[in-house]
Formats: structure tokens, C-alpha cells, sequence
């Protein structure tokens, strides 16, 4: 049997999380997000088990020690598969290992995985059992609430019963049905209705388990809300496309004590993770293209982003350009506005 880690603390309610979003939660996406808060989970991208088992791990998996607490994005729909994907993610030190049930794309159907499994219960609750039986971390799943013509008030509860029976240590579920066929990813994250009150029922009647929730959750506000019944709440394209709302995330979240941004600090951090990164090989705008979203609202906010957007994509340009983005922006005047997430797409939550 392995050796299993204390279950973390972020598994007791209340769980702020940013959702996985496939080319866009990479590693420097999430060092970023680290320094606006200390306390939420973050994920990763969904990596297939077929690219950890037969690809460059090292690129796939490795991650800088200052992103935990981190969670695992997998997708697949072989036990055996899984199993092996685990066990070598069990050497990078993760704290979480989840499974993608809710992406829609054709490029993840087409793999047989995502959101279509929805379609295949029995098969996902393999997966989980046998991931459950060789994982040092806990193992969730993220879901949908039911896909094309399934009625989800039927599907959801024989889904979630399957995977509290097969060990699912937390459940994420985007309360919107996935539209496999007619539908973009984008249509399907705007188009299905969502349905916070079956996802609520769900809570209720699975008092025990730890269940979050996912799905058109736009600011803070409507976090704080919807964790009056649920044990966790996850955000995507908001925490991406107005960054900032991360900074209020401890205070309100988890009840730290309020403490003003240290927004020197958070620009010297990513000016010196910045170098790293170009002095290893990699682009500047690798690190700044993560960081556009910051600072909706403020003063000065087009200029800071029509610098990380545009001028950080020249070649030679220095990492000290993230300093001439952040003086570019009012910080001390405070955001003048309600910051919008940008209209730019992302993948599915």
C-alpha cells in the first residue's frame, strides 16, 4: 500500500480554487497567481496520461516549489493508464491528483475523455478506484452536470454516488451541461443553462463530502455566496482576466487578517522569476502574457497592458519592462472601476 499523506488542509471548507483552463494555467500562469494569494488552490492544465507515460515529463510535471498548494489535472479513461500516470506524478510532489470529466472540446473527445465520460459513469468510477489505490495525495474529480440530452437531476446523483463509492476525495461541478456536438468550448462554458440550485441539492443531500462549485462565478461577491452551502468555490476566466480579485481572496476566503498589497514586491518577484525564465530558455512574454489581467480598474491599466501584451513579444526586450508596466499604472489610486473579465476566450473551466 502507499504511503498517504495527511489529507490538506485546503480539503476543509471553505476551498477558493482557480480552475484549470487547457494554455492557460502552465506553470508561469500559476507562479504568477501565487503571489496574490498564499492560500488558494491552483491547477494545471489538464495533461493526458499517454503524454506523462510516453512524453517529456520533466516539462509536463515539474513546477516551482512556491505554487503549493497544486493540484494535478489529468485526462484519460484507462485505469491502467492512470495508474502509471499517478504513480510518476507521485515523485514531483503534487497535493492533489484530479480528473478531467468536464472538458468538451473535440480534441479531448477525441481522446475519449472530458466531458463525454459523463456519458460512461461505471467507467470513470474504475478510474478513480484504481488511481485511489496507488495515490500518496487525495483524488477528485471534475465534472459537469450531466451532457446533451441527459437529464442532469437524474445523472448527477447516480455520478456523484459513484465516485464517493469508488474514494473521490472532492467533487468540482460545473453546474452547466456540456453540449458534446454543435457547441464550442466557449458556447458550452455561455449557452447551457446553469443550475445552481442542483448542484446545492446535491450538497445537501451529501452532507460529508466535500463538493465545490464551478460555472459563471464572476467576483467575490458571488463566491462568498455560493460557499454559504458549498464546501468549495472555483473560479476560471475571472481570476484570469481580472487577476486582481486574487489579492482579496486570503481576507475573505479564508479569514486572514487584511494586509495592503505589497505591490513592489509583487513586481520585483516577477521580474526576478521573469529572468529565470529567459535565462533558461524561455520568452518574457512566456511570464507577462499571464499577467495582463492584473490591475482592471486602475488608472493607467490600457498602458500597463498594451506593454506586456505588445512590447514584451520584441526580441532582446529585458524583464525589467514588467517595472516600466507597473509604473505605468495609478496602484495608489486604487481601481476607479468595477474590473470586467476581458471578452478574450479561454478554455473551458
Amino acid at each position: 500500500m502507499p504511503q498517504t499523506r495527511e489529507t490538506p488542509r485546503y480539503f476543509k471548507a471553505p476551498v477558493f480554487a482557480v480552475a484549470p483552463m487547457i494554455d492557460w494555467t502552465d506553470r508561469h500562469c500559476r507562479f504568477f497567481h501565487r503571489q496574490l494569494s498564499s492560500r488558494a488552490l491552483l491547477y494545471t492544465e489538464m495533461v493526458v496520461a499517454d503524454a506523462i507515460i510516453h512524453g517529456p515529463r520533466e516539462k509536463l510535471l515539474s513546477f516551482n516549489d512556491a505554487e503549493h498548494p497544486v493540484a494535478l489535472q489529468l485526462g484519460g479513461s484507462d485505469p491502467g493508464k492512470l495508474v502509471e500516470a499517478v504513480r510518476i506524478a507521485s515523485d514531483y510532489d503534487y497535493d492533489e491528483i484530479n480528473l478531467n470529466v468536464g472538458c468538451p472540446s473535440d480534441r479531448v473527445q477525441s481522446g475519449t475523455f472530458g466531458a463525454c465520460l459523463m456519458q460512461t459513469p461505471e467507467v470513470v468510477e474504475a478510474c478513480v478506484s484504481a488511481m485511489k489505490k496507488v495515490a500518496t495525495v487525495p483524488v477528485t474529480v471534475k465534472c459537469r452536470i450531466g451532457v446533451d440530452d441527459q437529464e442532469p437531476a437524474e445523472v448527477l446523483p447516480d455520478f456523484l454516488a459513484r465516485m464517493i463509492g469508488a474514494g473521490a476525495d472532492a467533487i468540482w461541478i460545473h453546474a452547466r451541461k456540456a453540449w458534446l456536438k454543435g457547441l464550442s468550448p466557449k458556447e458550452n462554458r455561455e449557452i447551457p443553462p446553469l443550475d445552481y440550485e442542483l448542484v446545492y441539492r446535491m450538497k445537501r443531500e451529501n452532507p460529508s463530502v466535500f463538493l465545490g462549485i464551478n460555472g459563471g462565478i464572476s467576483d467575490l461577491d458571488q463566491a462568498v455566496e455560493h460557499l454559504s452551502v458549498m464546501d468549495g468555490v472555483m473560479l476560471g476566466r475571472a481570476s484570469y482576466h481580472n487577476a486582481t480579485l486574487l489579492t482579496e481572496v486570503d481576507q475573505r476566503i479564508y479569514g486572514a487578517a487584511a494586509v495592503p498589497v505589497d505591490w513592489d514586491h509583487v513586481r520585483d518577484v516577477m521580474i526576478g522569476y521573469a529572468e529565470r525564465v529567459v535565462a533558461s530558455g524561455g520568452r518574457l512574454n512566456h511570464v507577462t502574457r499571464h499577467m495582463v489581467g492584473l490591475f482592471q480598474g486602475y488608472a493607467g491599466a490600457r498602458r500597463y497592458r498594451q506593454i506586456l501584451s505588445s512590447e514584451a513579444t520584441k526580441p532582446g526586450v529585458s524583464p525589467e519592462l514588467i517595472a516600466e508596466a507597473f509604473a505605468a499604472v495609478d496602484i495608489a489610486g486604487g481601481p476607479k472601476t468595477q474590473g470586467a473579465p476581458s471578452s478574450t476566450s479561454a478554455a473551458a473551466e
